[in-house]
């Protein structure tokens, strides 16, 4: 028996939401998906309210994950807290609120989903998500074990894809939201794809809208993230898997427009 996992790549703000309501719930019963995992840490574009979070579990998400932009909303800490199925990275301090890791029970069985966050470049205090992630599969007895792994590297999401084969179910990395083309199963039976993408604003530069990120690179004074308009995506992988084994069986790359 197969399980059938849905990836979704970084939401970014009200288009990024919006869309994901209108299209999420038909194409999880179109492709038969078991399981969606959404990456919501940019649902306010940077960040993610309550009332967003809520938005995305009711467009269809089964688990939220997060990122570097987690403290960014300070109303969000006590919902962490309150609601196991949205996860910031593990590897942020202990005292931190939340949790990093889950366990969903499916009509397939038992799923571990873990949260985890690069360091390279993202100048954050948190430990070493390798390691973490050792510690956590020795506490779950899921066969069936997903990671987003929430980095700016191509390398750093690849060397944890390698560094987890034949161990968890499947690796797809977040944060770049740009979409890469290397969705694959790997030699031991993990799937991976280096970044999900984003779901937003196709004319955009990662969600946000051409002129300002443009007046950024130029040397404008900051100031705040403002989403684009127009047409929406949806971009990230569907990842087809043996519940007996918790192998990989296939990894596809989608987008819908």
């Amino acid at each position: 028996m197969n399980m059938r996992i849905l990836a979704v790549g970084d939401v970014v703000g009200a288009p990024g939401i919006h869309f994901l309501s209108e299209r999420l719930s038909d194409f999880k019963t179109g492709q038969r998906i078991d399981l969606a995992v959404v990456n919501g840490e940019n649902a306010n574009v940077v960040g993610v309210t309550p009332k967003q979070a809520d938005a995305i579990f009711a467009a269809g998400a089964d688990v939220i994950t997060l990122g570097n932009h987690t403290w960014t909303r300070y109303e969000l800490q006590p919902y962490l807290d309150q609601h196991r199925r949205i996860l910031r990275p593990a590897n942020f301090a202990p005292q931190c609120p939340g949790r990093g890791w889950t366990e969903v029970r499916t009509k397939q069985g038992k799923v571990c989903v873990i949260n985890l966050m690069g360091k390279f470049t993202l100048d954050a205090n948190t430990d070493n998500p390798f390691l973490v992630v050792d510690e956590i599969l020795e506490q779950t007895d899921a066969r069936v074990v997903l990671v987003d792994m929430h980095a700016e590297g191509t390398s750093e999401k690849r060397a944890m894809g390698f560094y987890l084969d034949g161990r968890v179910s499947a690796v797809w990395g977040t944060h770049t939201h740009v979409q890469t083309s290397d969705a694959d199963v790997l030699p031991e039976g993990t799937g991976y794809i280096t970044d999900l993408g984003m779901t937003g604003p196709v004319q955009s530069v990662l969600g946000i809208t051409p002129e300002q990120s443009i007046g950024k690179f130029l040397g404008d004074p900051p100031r705040r993230y403002e989403a684009a308009m127009g047409a929406c995506k949806i971009e990230g992988a569907v990842f087809e898997i043996n519940c007996e084994t918790g192998k990989c069986v296939s990894a596809e790359a989608v987008r819908l427009r």
